[in-house]
């Protein structure tokens, strides 16, 4: 059995005997590896998001809960192909990191042979970006995404389109996209109106301690959105 295979294996595995704990050496029976194993694929599961606690000490083990795990998907491998290459466009905006964990879950529940081959399939698909493109550290969209949804003011070092740098403290309210970049929408303490920052031209990022008071976007009035942009709400349909 491959990794791929047996980190999907795990999670089944996990799920099955869920609320029960299982210990590293079960485990490592059960598949026929070393328990060093079992504690990195573990380890390798918990980082990428899936929801697995950890007991130490006598009767400890691993357990998984069953109500933040998803079930087994028929998911065809087109179909996983195409949802993977529309998180793969959330690069580079706030919810990049939370798009990784979530396809990862996607292709785990899968059955193996249809995870495999929506990986064939993805293998021949490619994406064209500009040779050493800048961008914001990896730190400031994280940081970003925590303040809208904790509504956090929010402490930017910003380069605007001119190079000039300033710091300024903003009260988050909405993302918006255009053109594949990503923008923030907030109020600007400095200049006392809503702005909308450029996230790839935001240097640094730091959540301050205040909740910012709550403004919708319907609230803001936002200058610089071109007149031939018409604004849309992201939708689960």
């Amino acid at each position: 059995m491959n990794r791929t295979d047996r980190l999907y294996a795990l999670v089944e595995e996990l799920r099955a005997r869920a609320p029960r704990r299982v210990s590293a050496r079960e485990l490592a029976a059960r598949f026929e590896v070393s328990t060093r194993t079992i504690e990195r694929d573990i380890g390798a599961l918990q980082q990428a998001g899936v929801p697995i606690y950890a007991d130490v000490g006598r009767g400890g083990g691993y357990t998984l809960d069953p109500e933040r795990t998803l079930p087994p998907l028929n998911f065809t491998p087109a179909e996983a192909v195409a949802v993977a290459i529309t998180l793969a466009r959330a690069d580079g905006s706030p919810y990049a990191r939370a798009a990784r964990t979530a396809l990862h879950k996607i292709v785990s529940a899968m059955p193996a042979n249809d995870g495999a081959s929506a990986r064939e399939l993805a293998d021949r698909v490619r994406f064209l970006t500009p040779d050493g493109a800048g961008g914001a550290p990896p730190s400031v969209p994280s940081v970003l995404e925590e303040a809208v949804s904790a509504r956090r003011v929010v402490r930017l070092g910003y380069v605007n389109g001119a190079g000039e740098t300033s710091e300024r403290d903003v009260e988050p309210v909405a993302f918006t996209c255009a053109s594949l970049r990503w923008y923030l929408i907030g109020w600007c303490r400095l200049r006392g109106e809503a702005r909308i920052f450029r996230i790839d031209r935001i240097r640094r990022a730091a959540l301050l301690e205040e909740t910012a008071p709550e403004r919708r976007y319907e609230d803001v009035m936002i200058k610089d959105v071109p007149l031939d942009y018409v604004t849309h709400r992201l939708e689960f349909v």
